[in-house]
């Protein structure tokens, strides 16, 4: 699979949109959204918004106490950013990988009917390795101020 030229594109707005969402734990949300991207995505880059979005919905499960939806999601979603590792679109999918990895050994160690005492400290922040671009706000319009104006 060939990463760089999809890597090296902008994140696009949904995918700003679905980690906002992801970050504030909004799982089912982000889901809804980074489904709607992926989804539209014909490339395998995709798979990249399909990971994060697996991730998230790990979360979702874990929440819920269903051991083995986590664990599902837990091996799929890496599975699915290991390719796009160490980042890309900005994503900075090492460090994602590295706290999937960390939810996955806690949630096996609880096994299926300790769920309830899963330590939400280990709550994942998707982060970028650059300032990602801002979403435009629809309808509206961003001035540059000319520089020899001040």
């Amino acid at each position: 699979m060939e990463t760089i030229d999809w890597c090296g594109e902008p994140p696009p707005r949904l995918l700003l949109e679905g980690v906002a969402q992801f970050n504030r734990g909004e799982f089912f949300e982000q889901h809804e959204t980074l489904e709607d991207l992926w989804r539209a995505e014909a490339r395998d880059v995709r798979r990249l918004y399909q990971g994060i979005l697996q991730v998230g919905v790990a979360m979702y499960h874990i929440g819920r106490l269903n051991h083995h939806g986590a664990m599902h999601m837990l091996t799929r979603g890496p599975d699915y950013l290991r390719p796009f590792a160490p980042a890309c679109q900005t994503v900075n999918v090492s460090d994602l990988l590295a706290q999937a990895a960390r939810i996955r050994a806690e949630v096996e160690r609880l096994g299926p009917d300790g769920l309830d005492g899963f330590d939400w400290s280990l709550t994942p922040i998707v982060r970028f390795v650059d300032p990602p671009p801002r979403a435009p706000t629809p309808g509206r319009t961003t001035r540059v101020q000319d520089p020899s104006s001040r």
